[in-house]
């Protein structure tokens, strides 16, 4: 039975039982808790926690999910994958134990005709908790299970929590015996690599305390509700019902190995699999029973085998290329940190371990494309997003495959010279080269030293990498709400979401329903007092898609006034209206009157259609594949990231500007309307993937097929409204995604002013027409670096002649002739190195040493002291090396340096500190042998 299959079977079997079906979240949630959505509870969190009442009592759901802690391990055994898909069914005070074992046994051993599973019941096992007499009794007496195949367990194993203070159950889990090649007979609790658990079904009846582990904390007494949630492993049961041995000879990864092998002509399979089906693969919630959501997976016959180590190169591309797909599918790119850095880490794993197949060609095209073709029919939406999907990771792979070969050589010197020195640990220093130099992250240096049975000294790593920079790492919006606790505003989200009437209206009367400051409910606040106020209905935007909250005022009858500086929003539907009281006294209850600054609302909407125009352009210039990435507007400002593997060209940025101010001008009428998603789309309407839409949607469309987008924000009623669209910045904001910056209406006509006055200017300077100025321009630059060419050759010609009178002054100290001065000052680095190596080769074969210094700048505190230092043949075999010469005297002007034993180099700021340097080179070569 195919994955997908699986999947169909499982919501039909939980739909057909009066379930809902909710679609899967994208991975990437509103959660500063979670990196990624791993497990297939997440998107219910709110209402297990008491924070939201759900809109259904029963749900059901197959959820993407990515856990990130062992990518290491993936491919070394076959129990780890990053993505996998959990499948659930969910309670919400409805059901409980009793129908939750029922639909999870009739879908598993119900013949495949009657829409079931198909599985034996003599090869499932179900497990209890210790006390849990009641899962058991339904076990046996209604189930029919004999009760020598009922295991009770453990705290540890069979009772979830989320890990922290809240809801808590007994569990029930269900395990499959694969038999006796697989190891020894007794159940679960005897051999977890044979009985292998598919489902487990969370009974959430209790509160728990503190605590710090997973079987050590209070049982406070009974929630309210109980309520039921569960996880089926989708590969899980693909590995059984498809008779392989683990998830990567599945349907949905074989395919991309078999690929791997075709473009690399090594065989997979060469070594035995060292596990069975993956860990990712079953369990609820994110830290269920046994912590990895599943328990431990099987091994193959007789326990652990070896694996060949390139088996386990094309599991970990075949992994890393499946969930690289559902990342960049879900609005993940490559970047340094966060969920960027793990897709480029990702990325790179599998540039990595195809070369080291062998392959010396791009190969990720093929994988990606293959890629998306498994996955699609579940996902359609990735077939849409196919060339965008291919665009980020073949500019991924292109990116990394210079620096794979220049660092991977770097790091070969490394690993060579430190075992040569009867050392096990590569320093920091070196493994903050291949990070500073080569780009190399510290998790592939840390991985390729594991391989040479070397470890990395991450804490001299660390610190040089504080010494060089501090990342400030700050999120747009801030999630301003944070993700502090939120029960205080749990009133008003159950009592339904504010009622928005700024899209008819800029003035509204309201009722203050709360009060909020400092996370606790107040009553009433005063002059100076800066609080959260939660209204029944407001005209003010609150701040989403991309579009800036509006400002204004909450005002009384009584001479109240209220600053609005800021409108957030809470679980997506009660507006907070972040408030400064600047007179009066507000009481909740007060009858008071919402106004929006008119002015900033008319700047955001022209903002906010024009990224509407824009993007239209962008679409019209380079095609369907330049879909958008975020955007931000603001009154008479906008910024749009698309994405696109090349910068625009000048005659394209001029177009997308014509092409947009034609729209403006035609003054195209702006229409919105709610409908179906599904009919929206096949209107034509553009939606950004990854956003997590509703059934029912508002579409902007302005001017008919020029511009249909589903849009939450405020607009003009009429193109023209927007006024002059002005292009001003285009450039790169990660690989594949670009960013074109404008201004609109008044904003638009004050920048062209000034680039007209500081035309009139130049143009009065050079004492030219407007329409000469650039050629004249071009005539001065040319002129002035040819004029730089004159000086630099001069300046070049001035230190080489006092570099050769170098010579004649050079001293010999010991066996070797040092070589060493200031020469002519504002020569840099390449300069010397140039002049360094041209004295070393007239000094013949004897051992010497050449050492040679400049000032930048006018020799004062801003000063820069660049070095060079080289070495003859005959030297080096004295002992005396580059490299170490520059750390020896770098200190000495305030610098540092380094380099190979031939030719090194370094720069400083300390001017002062030159002769003693000089002095420290001569006591070098005297100590030289």
């Amino acid at each position: 039975m195919q994955t997908h299959e699986i999947r169909k079977r499982f919501l039909d079997h939980f739909i057909r039982a009066g379930h809902t079906e909710v679609p899967s979240a994208p991975l990437i949630l509103d959660d500063p808790n979670l990196l990624f959505v791993n497990a297939g509870m997440v998107p219910f969190k709110p209402y297990f926690l008491g924070a939201q009442n759900p809109p259904y009592d029963r749900a059901t759901s197959v959820q993407k999910c990515v856990r990130t802690l062992d990518i290491e391990e993936v491919g070394i055994t076959t129990r780890h994958n990053t993505f996998f898909q959990m499948a659930g069914n969910f309670a919400f005070g409805d059901y409980f134990k009793r129908e939750a074992i029922g639909f999870a046994w009739s879908l598993l051993t119900d013949s495949v005709a009657d829409g079931g599973y198909g599985i034996d019941p003599q090869k499932l096992w179900p497990t209890v908790f210790l006390d849990d007499d009641e899962a058991f009794t339904i076990w046996r007496d209604e189930i029919g299970v004999p009760a020598e195949r009922i295991q009770r367990r453990g705290m540890a194993d069979n009772y979830w929590s989320m890990g922290v203070p809240g809801p808590c159950g007994p569990c029930s889990e269900i395990f499959y015996d694969r038999g006796p090649d697989y190891g020894v007979e007794g159940g679960p609790e005897a051999d977890e690599d044979r009985y292998i658990e598919i489902w487990n079904l969370v009974f959430m009846q209790n509160e728990r305390g503190e605590g710090t582990t997973k079987d050590n904390y209070e049982i406070l007494g009974p929630l309210p509700k109980k309520n039921i949630d569960t996880g089926m492993g989708i590969e899980r049961v693909a590995c059984l019902l498809q008779g392989v041995d683990n998830v990567y000879e599945t349907d949905l990864l074989k395919p991309i190995i078999d690929v791997a092998a075709s473009l690399t002509g090594k065989p997979y399979g060469a070594g035995s699999a060292a596990s069975g089906p993956n860990d990712d693969g079953a369990g609820s919630a994110a830290s269920g029973p046994n912590d990895d959501g599943a328990g431990s997976a099987a091994s193959g016959p007789n326990g652990h085998h070896a694996s060949h180590e390139d088996d386990v190169r094309f599991r970990v591309i075949a992994d890393h290329t499946r969930t690289a797909v559902m990342l960049i599918g879900d609005g993940v790119l490559p970047s340094n940190d966060g969920r960027g850095y793990v897709l480029r880490r990702l990325l790179r794993r599998i540039v990595r371990s195809v070369r080291l197949l062998g392959a010396t060609q791009p190969t990720m095209r093929e994988f990606v494309s293959v890629g998306i073709d498994l996955m699609s029919p579940a996902y359609p939406e990735l077939a849409d997003q196919r060339e965008h999907i291919l665009t980020v990771a073949v500019g991924e792979e292109a990116a990394f495959s210079t620096t794979l070969v220049a660092g991977s050589k770097l790091f070969t010197d490394a690993a060579d010279a430190t075992k040569k020195a009867s050392r096990t640990q590569i320093s920091g220093s070196d493994a903050f080269a291949l990070h500073d130099t080569y780009g190399f992250p510290i998790d592939l240096t840390l991985e390729m030293a594991s391989e040479a049975g070397l470890t990395v000294d991450r804490d001299g790593f660390a610190e040089l990498m504080a010494q060089q920079r501090t990342r400030a790492k700050a999120d747009a919006t801030a999630r301003k709400s944070g993700h502090a606790d939120l029960s205080v505003y749990r009133e008003f989200v159950d009592r339904g979401p504010t009622e928005f009437t700024g899209f008819d209206e800029l003035v509204s009367d309201a009722r203050v329903l709360g009060l909020v400051a400092g996370g606790q409910r107040i009553a009433q606040a005063g002059v100076g007092q800066e609080l959260d106020v939660i209204l029944d209905r407001s005209p003010l935007y609150a701040e989403s898609g991309g579009q800036m909250a509006d400002v204004g005022s909450i005002t009384t009858g009584a001479g109240v006034r209220l600053r609005v500086t800021d409108v957030q929003k809470v679980a997506k539907s009660v507006w907070l209206h972040k408030v400064v009281v600047d007179e009066g006294e507000i009481v909740e209850g007060d009858e008071v009157i919402a106004a929006v600054d008119a002015s900033w609302r008319h700047g955001a909407t022209q903002g906010h259609s024009g990224t509407h125009m824009v993007h239209a352009a962008l679409r019209q210039v380079l095609g369907p594949s330049a879909t958008q990435a975020g955007s931000l507007n603001r009154p008479g400002y906008l910024r749009f990231d698309f994405h696109s593997a090349k910068p625009l060209s000048e005659s394209q940025r001029s177009e997308i500007e014509e092409i947009a101010n034609s729209a403006v001008e035609a003054n195209y009428p702006v229409r919105t309307f709610e409908t179906g998603l599904t009919e929206a789309k096949a209107m034509g309407a553009m939606a950004l993937f990854g956003e997590n839409y509703g059934d029912v949607v508002r579409v902007v469309d302005i001017g008919g097929p020029f511009s249909m987008e589903l849009c939450g924000g405020t607009h003009v009623a009429s193109s023209a409204q927007i006024g002059p669209v002005t292009v001003v910045g285009e450039s790169s904001v990660g690989s594949g995604v670009r960013r074109v910056e404008a201004y609109v209406g008044m904003d638009s006509f004050r920048y062209l002013s000034k680039e007209r006055a500081l035309m009139a200017g130049l143009a009065s300077s050079l004492k030219v027409p407007s329409a000469e100025v650039p050629d004249r321009v071009e005539l001065l630059v040319t002129k002035l670096r040819d004029a730089e060419k004159q000086l630099a050759k001069l300046k070049a010609e001035a230190a080489g002649a006092a570099a050769a009178g170098l010579i004649d002054s050079a001293a010999t100290v010991g066996d070797t002739l040092v070589v060493s001065g200031r020469v002519a000052d504002d020569i840099d680095g390449n300069g010397l190195r140039g002049l360094a190596t041209e004295l070393r080769a007239k000094v013949g074969d004897r051992p010497a040493v050449v050492v040679l210094f400049s000032v930048i700048g006018d020799g004062g505190s801003a000063a820069k002291v660049p070095f060079v230092v080289a070495t003859t043949d005959a030297a080096r075999k004295g002992g005396l090396k580059a490299g170490d010469v520059v750390k020896e005297i770098a200190p000495l002007v305030g610098g540092r340096g380094g380099g190979k034993p031939d030719l090194a180099q370094g720069s400083g700021d300390d001017v002062t500190g030159i002769d003693a340097a000089l002095a420290r080179v001569a006591q070098l070569a005297g100590q030289a042998g």
